[in-house]
C-alpha cells in the first residue's frame, strides 16, 4: 500500500467536487425546480457510462500545506455514452458561482469542443450558467477584452461533428449565444430563460422593468423567434429529444448516418394516400398523415414544430435509412413560404447537407407569403437567400408535388446537377403563377372592357384551367413521372437505397460552411 496516502486524497478530492456548490447552492437549485449538474449528465448518459475528465479543477483553500476545502469548477465535462454510442458533454453548474462563463477553473469547455473535433464525437452542451460577471474585475484587479478561449474553433466544429445543447435554466451571454451554436436546441418550460442580457442589464440599459420569464422564457424564444428549436415539458424529456436527435445522425461527417431495423414494409402501399388531398384546391388537409402513410412507422422526429409553421420539418426514416423530410402546412398561410419558414428550411437544409442525409419533399408550395407585413420583414431578400440555400445542397434530393408549386417559391425543390428525382401525384398543379390571381393582371383590360367582366373572368379562368392538367404536362416531359399516390413509399424507399452509394462519395466536410 505504498501509496495509499494519496489514493484516499484522491478520494477525497473527489468528494469535494461531488458536493458542488455546497448544500446552499444545491438547495437553491432543488429550489427552482431543477436538477443538479451531476444528476442531468445520469439522466443523460447510459447508466455508469459517464468518464469525468478535470473533476478535480477547482480553487482550493489551504491553512498552511493542509487542504481545508475545494470549491470545484463551474464547469463539468466528460465523455458519455448515449444509447450506446460516444459524445462528448459540457455541463455548467449553476450552483458554483451561477455557472458564470468567466469563473470557470482552465478552458474546461475549450478543452472539450476540442476533444469533440479531434476525436470526431458529437458535442453536447447542457447549460444552466451566466455570461460574464463583474465579480471576475475585481478578482483579477482589472477589466479584460470581451475574448473567450472557447469560442474559436466552434464554426469548424459545427461542420465536422452533430452539436447538441439544452438550455436548463436563465441562461445569458455567451452561454446563450452557445445554445445557438449548435445544429439543435432545447428548453424547458417554466425553467428556462435566454437573453443576451437579463432583467438588470435591461433596466440599466433602457430604463425597462421586465421579468426574466416575460423577457426569455419559451414564449419569445422558441413560439416567437424560434431561437430554440424544440420546447420540453420537463429535463427528462429534453434529453431524450438530443438522444432522438443524435439517434439519425453519424457521429462524424466522414461516416453515413446509422441504419436501423426498419420493422415496417418498405413495399407497403397506404390506401389513405389516394384520398388525402380533396379535390377542392381550397380545402386543406392533415399533412401528418401523409408522413406517417409514408415514412417508417413512428420514425418522425419533428425539429422547430412551433415556429415557421407553414413548413413541416424533420428527420424520419425509410426502410431504416435516416432522411430529411419536409412538407408544406396548408392548415398555416395556407403552406406559403414566410421569413420565418425561410429561416428554418435553410438552417434544415444545411443540417442535411453537412451529415449526408438525402432530402425527401412533399411539396405543396403556393409561393412565397404576400402581403404589408411579410414585406416589411423582407420576404423578398429572404426569398432569394432561400433559392440560393437550395441550389447549393448536393445531398440526393426527392421531390413528390402532392399538390402544387407556384412561383420562384416553387423552384425551391429543385436544384440542377447531382442524384435528383421529381415525381408528381394526379393532384399536382404548377404555373409561374395562380391562375386566379393571373387572370386579374394579365386579362385586366380584357375583362373591364366586357359586357360582364365577372363572367369573363370566370370564362378565361376556366379555359385556362382546362391546360392545367398535370397530364399535358408530363406530355411536355416538364415533369419526370406521375405516380399513385399509393406508390409513393417503394419509390422514395428504392429512392434512398439507391442513394447510398452516392453519399459514400460525399463524405467528409461539404463546400459550403454550416451557418447557425
Amino acid at each position: 500500500m505504498v501509496w495509499q496516502p494519496e489514493i484516499d486524497e484522491l478520494k477525497r478530492r473527489r468528494e469535494f467536487a461531488a458536493q458542488m456548490g455546497g448544500e446552499a447552492g444545491v438547495k437553491e437549485q432543488r429550489r427552482r425546480g431543477k436538477l443538479t449538474v451531476r444528476e442531468r449528465i445520469e439522466a443523460l448518459a447510459d447508466t455508469a457510462s459517464f468518464q469525468e475528465i478535470g473533476g478535480l479543477a477547482g480553487s482550493a483553500t489551504y491553512d498552511g500545506n493542509e487542504l481545508v476545502d475545494v470549491k470545484p469548477s463551474n464547469m463539468v465535462i466528460g465523455l458519455a455514452h448515449l444509447n450506446g454510442r460516444p459524445a462528448v458533454v459540457t455541463a455548467g453548474d449553476f450552483s458554483v458561482r451561477g455557472g458564470a462563463s468567466d469563473a470557470s477553473i482552465g478552458n474546461k469547455g475549450g478543452h472539450a469542443q476540442n476533444m469533440a473535433r479531434d476525436w470526431r464525437l458529437p458535442f453536447i452542451r447542457l447549460l444552466d450558467a451566466a455570461g460574464g460577471s463583474v465579480k471576475t474585475f475585481e478578482q483579477i484587479g482589472r477589466t479584460y477584452i470581451p475574448t473567450n478561449p472557447v469560442t474559436p474553433g466552434i464554426e469548424g466544429l459545427l461542420c465536422e461533428v452533430p452539436v447538441a445543447a439544452a438550455v436548463l435554466g436563465s441562461v445569458a451571454g455567451l452561454p446563450a449565444v452557445d445554445s445557438c451554436l449548435a445544429h439543435f436546441n432545447v428548453m424547458v418550460k417554466g425553467i428556462s430563460q435566454v437573453f443576451p442580457g437579463g432583467p438588470p442589464v435591461v433596466k440599466a440599459a433602457l430604463g425597462i422593468d421586465v421579468s426574466k420569464e416575460d423577457l426569455g422564457d419559451e414564449r419569445s424564444q422558441v413560439f416567437d423567434s424560434g431561437v430554440i428549436d424544440n420546447l420540453a415539458e420537463s429535463e427528462a424529456e429534453a434529453f431524450e429529444m438530443i438522444k432522438q436527435f443524435l439517434s439519425y445522425l453519424p457521429a462524424n461527417v466522414w461516416e453515413l448516418p446509422p441504419r436501423a431495423e426498419a420493422g415496417d414494409d418498405p413495399e407497403r402501399r397506404d390506401e389513405a394516400l389516394l384520398s388525402v388531398i380533396p379535390r377542392d384546391k381550397r380545402r386543406a388537409y392533415d399533412p401528418r398523415k401523409i408522413l406517417r402513410a409514408v415514412l417508417d412507422a413512428d420514425s418522425f422526429f419533428e425539429i422547430t414544430p412551433h415556429y415557421g409553421r407553414s413548413r413541416i420539418l424533420g428527420l424520419g426514416r425509410l426502410d431504416g435509412y435516416p432522411v430529411g423530410v419536409m412538407i408544406n402546412n396548408p392548415k398555416r398561410l395556407g403552406g406559403s413560404m414566410d421569413v420565418a419558414a425561410g429561416t428554418k428550411v435553410i438552417r434544415f437544409l444545411q443540417l442535411c447537407d453537412t451529415f449526408h442525409l438525402p432530402m425527401v419533399y412533399f411539396a405543396d408550395e403556393p409561393g412565397f407569403m404576400v402581403g404589408p407585413e411579410q414585406q416589411r420583414l423582407g420576404i423578398v431578400r429572404a426569398g432569394a437567400k432561400m433559392l440560393c440555400a437550395t441550389l447549393r445542397t448536393r445531398m440526393p434530393w426527392m421531390t413528390i408535388i402532392i399538390r402544387q408549386l407556384y412561383g420562384v417559391a416553387g423552384q425551391c425543390h429543385d436544384r440542377p446537377g447531382g442524384m435528383f428525382k421529381r415525381v408528381a401525384w394526379p393532384s399536382g398543379h404548377w404555373g409561374s403563377m395562380h391562375i386566379a390571381g393571373g387572370v386579374s393582371a394579365a386579362y385586366r383590360r380584357i375583362i373591364a372592357e366586357s359586357e360582364d367582366p365577372e363572367a369573363k373572368r370566370e370564362e378565361i379562368e376556366a379555359r385556362l384551367e382546362a391546360l392545367a392538367s398535370p397530364f399535358r404536362t408530363a406530355e411536355a416531359f416538364n415533369i419526370e413521372d406521375i405516380i399513385d399516390p399509393r406508390e409513393t413509399r417503394p419509390k422514395v424507399c428504392e429512392f434512398v437505397r439507391m442513394a447510398q452509394p452516392v453519399l459514400k462519395t460525399q463524405l467528409g466536410p461539404g463546400p459550403t460552411p454550416y451557418m447557425p
